[in-house]
């Protein structure tokens, strides 16, 4: 035991000797703690200077809505911003057409700020209003709160790029988007083609309802997104049914068997399926249906065990339906696991920013969406989630493709307050105070979180000597990464484009124009908050 210690001091300070870009690179010695505390307080300043921007962006995101895949007017926006910003960007990377990669600066460390940007179908919800209330009826909308990331990290880079500037520091920050992540199936391509290869530590940024991080392995699963196609034979369903072979057989058998597997298998498994085709109507037998699964585990061994399950289940299914069968991966994740030295530099940093000051009425309004779903009316947080240890057994759950990248360079995700308390995700009620005062104020409180942890990422090669020690020697003990994409797998872009088509032309009408109003909600004519259906 002492000698691995001693080994892994050795490694930190030779990992911290090799990454000084002060001492070495342009011979300047680190900073001490009062010049770091000026960088922070200038950083503070330089954010909130900046939530003017802060909450146009979240507004304006708001109401683009748009789809995993489909992040068009999302990712011009954001990109446009970076670029009169001096960032030099990057678009269509590894396959993506929403994706991109904002730079500025040069040298080491790189450190790459993140979040996600799509939206969820028929989640379209005014904002400020206390009850359903669709802009329009079944189309997308931020019914998870994606909308406020990106403002939390651009408006951290602006305030950093400044610092940086003016006091010479060396580094380069990088901005990049989650495309797709509600499907899963963006960052592990992103990976897969080398997209973080030169990053020294990620900080990526998702909306929550108190301002806190983790380390270790959360609750949670990772995943394999797969759709089977079933290919059969038409035949008239009434007049020649022998003739047929139906490949919505094979979709239902294959269900009907997972269904009967699921006893079998350990519980913390998760899944579930949709039938996006099941053919055209009841008179012809289906030639062709797909069934779109989600399997998730929560480590790598028993990810790839149910997934060759599912795939032995959809050719036994495949024979007794005389069909045949094929498959294409949408989307991947691999379960989480975050940096502790990171995540207890940032928790310093969450404890000196603390929550936001929250007035009466987003109080009220906070109790009232609470009121609306069933959920406990305690209104929003105004005590800070202590940074506690990873649980010794993690629950299942939900998954986010983060974890894909938390396995090729340390990471740690940042939750900021933007949202309201006991919402069941995923759904029109947590789009409601996602273009309000209550998500701006949140979006600066993260916003400031994430520039000082960078800032003591940049000044501190010491930190990421830590974080870099963690990241091979603790993280990787029990489990390796193991990438479920292969070199053959194309992200599936074509997915929500007919949904899109159909929404947009009206989502167009409610697209925010900052130049005309102060607020989304002075737009739409919201007086927030309205607790109440009139």
């Amino acid at each position: 035991m002492k000698r691995m210690r001693i080994s892994r001091i050795a490694l930190a300070a030779f990992l911290a000797a090799s990454t000084s870009t002060y001492a070495l690179a342009n011979e300047q010695k680190p900073m001490s703690a009062e010049q770091v505390a000026d960088l922070k307080k200038r950083a503070i300043e330089g954010i909130e200077s900046r939530a003017k921007l802060a909450q146009e962006m979240t507004d304006s995101i708001f109401s683009f809505g748009e789809l995993a895949f489909q992040e068009v007017e999302t990712s011009k926006y954001i990109t446009d911003i970076l670029e009169e910003g001096g960032f030099t960007v990057e678009r269509g990377v590894a396959g993506l057409p929403t994706g991109w990669v904002a730079k500025w600066g040069s040298g080491e460390p790189v450190i790459a700020l993140g979040s996600d940007i799509d939206g969820l179908p028929k989640t379209s919800q005014k904002p400020g209003v206390a009850y359903h209330d669709p802009m329009i009826a079944g189309a997308p909308g931020h019914g998870e709160g994606h909308n406020s990331g990106q403002a939390v990290n651009v408006v951290a880079a602006l305030a950093l790029k400044d610092i940086m500037e003016k006091d010479k520091i060396p580094g380069t920050i990088m901005l990049w988007p989650g495309v797709a992540e509600e499907l899963l199936a963006g960052k592990a391509y992103m990976v897969r083609d080398g997209v973080f290869k030169d990053v020294d530590a990620v900080l990526f940024t998702h909306v929550g309802n108190n301002l806190q991080t983790t380390w270790g392995q959360p609750n949670g699963t990772g995943m394999v997104s797969v759709e089977y196609t079933f290919s059969g034979e038409s035949a008239h369903s009434a007049g020649a049914p022998w003739r047929g072979r139906s490949a919505l057989d094979g979709v239902e058998l294959m269900n009907i068997a997972w269904n009967m597997k699921r006893e079998h298998l350990r519980p913390e498994q998760r899944s579930h399926y949709v039938i996006p085709d099941g053919g055209d109507q009841p008179n012809v037998v289906p030639s062709a249906a797909t069934v779109w699964y989600f399997i998730r585990e929560q480590d790598f061994d028993n990810i790839s065990k149910n997934f060759e399950t599912a795939n032995t289940i959809a050719e036994a299914a495949a024979k007794m339906s005389n069909t045949t069968v094929s498959r294409q991966i949408v989307g991947t994740a691999a379960p989480r696991h975050f940096n502790k030295p990171m995540a207890e530099a940032a928790y310093a940093n969450i404890q000196q920013v603390g929550l936001p000051s929250w007035n009466d009425d987003e109080q009220a309004f906070a109790k009232a969406v609470q009121k609306t779903v069933q959920a406990k009316e305690e209104g929003l947080a105004v005590k800070l989630k202590e940074l506690q240890p990873p649980l010794e057994k993690p629950e299942s759950g939900g998954s986010d493709d983060i974890g894909d990248i938390s396995w090729v360079v340390p990471t740690i995700t940042v939750n900021y307050p933007s949202n309201i308390p006991g919402l069941p995700g995923h759904h029109w009620s947590n789009a409601m105070a996602m273009a309000t005062p209550i998500a701006h104020k949140g979006v600066v409180a993260g916003s400031k979180v994430v520039a000082m942890t960078s800032i003591d990422l940049l000044t501190n090669p010491e930190l990421l000597a830590k974080a870099t020690d963690y990241f091979q020697n603790e993280q990787q003990k029990g489990q390796k990464y193991v990438p479920m994409l292969s070199a053959d797998d194309k992200p599936q872009i074509q997915k929500n484009v007919e949904i899109m088509a159909t929404f947009r032309p009206e989502m167009q009408k409610f697209y925010y124009d900052p130049s005309k109003y102060p607020t989304y909600l002075e737009q739409l004519g919201i007086k927030f908050p309205v607790l109440e259906k009139k």
